[in-house]
């Protein structure tokens, strides 16, 4: 069988199922070492066991040819798995209907059976069996008259027994070697799906990460820059600041990106244990993030409620990214100099709430655009929701649920469970 001599045909089945494998009907490679295996198995074999036998016929040249026909037949048994069950099946009947001794004559039934059933041709199969045990029915209880050798008398009821076990019991490994063949295709071809998952959720997270990162900055140096050269005859003291915000802006932007690429090298190379050379962000660089927005303009108002604990690193980093990406939106999109950062800390979850008064100067304060898709996709994986649009009262709202697994309390936290940044 090829499982046992390491034959191997190229290529791969689509259904999961690697072409090549063990009885795979598909495999273009003829199984000629383990062909020529059984057959001598069946030739030594059989000449040991006639000296057990004398009452049986003696061997000879018909013996010989029938022995080597069975193996000869397995040569396509990939190919025809169930004209090949019959013709061994048919093979090893005509053996028995001439007297020879009995002996290993039956591997290239039991091979041919394994490879068929394991094939899907499961009626050949078990076609091929019944017909050999009828045969060796007919031949130990009624034919044996006729058939050589003469003094031959009837086979006893407890042989026969053994032969409906025997022929039971390679039924029952074949269907076994079937089920086992479909479990490792389905194990296969699940592994594949999730790989294939896994990678489309790391790409979608570094999508997010890279226009989280870009647009974020480039916003800031975009403002920075018109800034500049409106003041650059004017005011050269105010150009100097805009064009110092831009520098640190672009280094802050060049940095967040390399750290995003080195992680995607990493995942890529499938190093163990490699880890990002910096931490991700989180909201205790919510200062620095207000910072940059006063930089371009925009005033930032942050505000807590409840008791804040220390978040895990993927809330964080959510949490951050969910309020940078707001403010972004108000720089680009709303003709608000002013912005509000409520942090609400409850029991297990976290509610952000970013405001501003508009009114609007573009689409993307409308609730569209990749940046709100990739603030619902951070939350959603964390198992929260995200809502924006437009206030009743005017102004536009992104509002942000993310439950985390309770912590220990941030001892930055001040005694009124409130901060602000102006």
């Amino acid at each position: 069988m090829h499982g046992f001599t390491g034959e191997h045909g190229p290529g791969q089945r689509p259904g999961g199922w690697r072409r090549g494998a063990p009885f795979d009907p598909s495999r273009s490679a003829v199984p000629w070492r383990s062909s020529v295996a059984i057959a001598v198995i069946q030739m030594v074999g059989t000449g040991f066991a006639a000296h057990d036998q004398p009452a049986r016929a003696g061997l000879g040249s018909g013996s010989a040819a029938l022995l080597l026909a069975g193996p000869a037949l397995l040569l396509m048994r990939h190919r025809r798995p169930g004209a090949v069950v019959v013709g061994t099946a048919v093979v090893t009947a005509v053996y028995l209907a001439a007297g020879y001794p009995y002996g290993p004559v039956f591997l290239s039934v039991v091979v041919a059976c394994v490879t068929a059933i394991a094939a899907g041709r499961r009626i050949a199969a078990w076609s091929a069996l019944g017909l050999l045990w009828g045969n060796h029915l007919l031949i130990g209880h009624w034919l044996y008259r006729w058939l050589p050798p003469g003094d031959d008398g009837p086979v006893g009821w407890g042989q026969e027994l053994v032969v409906t076990a025997w022929a039971v019991a390679i039924v029952a490994a074949s269907e076994l070697v079937r089920v086992r063949r479909e479990q490792w295709a389905r194990e296969r071809a699940e592994r594949e799906a999730a790989a294939r998952r896994r990678a489309d959720e790391e790409r979608l997270r570094i999508a997010r990460e890279l226009h989280d990162v870009l647009a974020h900055s480039i916003s800031v140096i975009n403002v920075q820059a018109g800034v500049g050269l409106a003041l650059l005859d004017q005011d050269p003291e105010q150009a100097r600041t805009a064009l110092t915000t831009i520098k640190a802006a672009s280094k802050e932007a060049l940095g967040e990106v390399r750290q995003v690429l080195d992680t995607l090298r990493t995942s890529g190379s499938g190093t163990p244990g490699a880890a990002p050379r910096s931490p991700a962000p989180g909201l205790d660089r919510l200062a620095e993030l207000t910072g940059q927005a006063a930089d371009a303009g925009l005033a930032v108002r942050v505000e807590v409620e409840g008791v804040r604990t220390a978040l895990p690193p993927g809330a964080d980093l959510a949490a951050f990214r969910i309020v940078q990406e707001a403010l972004t939106n108000i720089v680009r999109h709303s003709g608000s100099r002013n912005a509000r950062v409520l942090l609400h800390y409850a029991p297990g979850e976290l509610e952000l709430r970013v405001d501003d008064d508009g009114p609007a100067t573009g689409d993307g304060a409308t609730g569209g655009g990749n940046g709100l898709v990739g603030m619902r996709e951070r939350a959603a994986a964390l198992g929260g929701t995200v809502e924006a649009g437009p206030r009743p009262d005017g102004g536009f709202r992104v509002r942000a649920r993310l439950p985390f697994k309770s912590g220990r309390e941030d001892p930055m936290r001040d005694k009124g469970g409130r901060e602000g940044t102006p």
